[in-house]
């Protein structure tokens, strides 16, 4: 048996006994997030927020300068997606399980600490198996955290999807900055109305991006905000690994990775080929997503 598949099914197993079993009376009671309404997200058929301005109430030059922009939390719980108010959820559940040994390896607790182990970049195979909607929970689940400060960076630059998932309205992002047109970071920083949670929007199109994401500039630019705070963590939501070469060029920045697979259609061998394309060195773990397993609705799973 592939070494892959193994390590998908014992963690399946462990999952199912540790926690699927032990919360299935209530998990019944908690709604599937539709999968078509998600779909519709990403493709951007949402109202968008909007921008309020600069938040001068923050504490730091940063936050003192840096936009804000209104998440619509009704919204996303209707997607299934993590929010602060929620009570709880079965997606909430599975991302608390998802994120402790990311944040383990991020802060040398209860695990050895990782190398830039904060920068964690989310990416799959190919398009279409919930690496965006993975990145955003993840991130989510992680804000709920006290004692962190989260920064969604959307760095798919051929088909960026955060805003629309979240509902929200950007100008400036990270393509304006790396290309010079923005000089000042605060200006692609925009925090929301959750706390510790701050998002960096792709921005514009640019006929170089493979050539602005393998900069100096970018490397400085995620080295700055991986280090300017000790909670912080990034989140990366970069393009798939086999469909272009700017997630490979990424995930040399970044110190943990997570992949999506797809159950039922991301294939053995594509997860292969896209391992292929990282340092072996590398902390990777795998995320599966849109499994069947439990019956009841959709279930994810880690291992790394």
């Amino acid at each position: 048996m592939d070494t892959i598949e193994k390590a998908l099914q014992k963690h399946q197993q462990k999952f199912n006994e540790e926690f699927i079993s032990r919360d299935k009376q209530s998990s019944d009671e908690l709604p599937a997030p539709d999968l078509s309404d998600i779909e519709k997200a990403l493709a951007g058929d949402v109202a968008p927020g909007q921008i309020i301005g600069p938040d001068h109430d923050a504490s730091s030059e940063e936050d003192r300068e840096s936009r804000r922009v209104e998440i619509q939390f009704d919204r996303l719980a209707k997607l299934g997606v993590i929010v602060p108010s929620e009570d709880r959820s079965l997606t909430k559940e599975q991302f608390r399980q998802i994120k402790r040994p990311l944040l383990n390896k991020a802060f040398g607790k209860h695990a050895e600490k990782v190398p830039n182990g904060n920068l964690i970049m989310v990416t799959s195979s190919s398009p279409g198996e919930g690496k965006t909607y993975n990145a955003v929970n993840l991130a989510m689940s992680i804000a709920l955290e006290k004692e962190r400060n989260v920064l969604l960076v959307d760095a798919d630059v051929l088909n960026p999807s955060v805003n629309n998932l979240l509902g929200i309205k950007t100008e400036e992002g990270l393509i304006d900055y790396l290309s010079d047109d923005i000089n000042d970071v605060t200006d692609i920083l925009y925090k929301s109305n959750i706390e510790n949670l701050s998002v960096i929007p792709t921005g514009k199109r640019h006929h170089l991006t493979n050539e602005l994401l393998a900069s100096d500039n970018m490397s400085n630019l995620m080295h700055e905000m991986a280090n300017r705070y000790q909670d912080r963590i990034i989140i990366v939501d970069t393009p798939p690994l086999l469909h272009t070469t700017e997630a490979s060029i990424l995930a040399r920045l970044a110190g943990q990775i997570v992949l999506i697979v797809e159950e039922g259609k991301t294939h053995q061998q594509t997860v292969k080929d896209a391992l292929s394309l990282l340092d072996p060195s590398m902390h990777i773990g795998l995320v599966l997503n849109k499994s069947k397993y439990n019956q009841d609705g959709n279930y994810y799973g880690y291992y790394g």
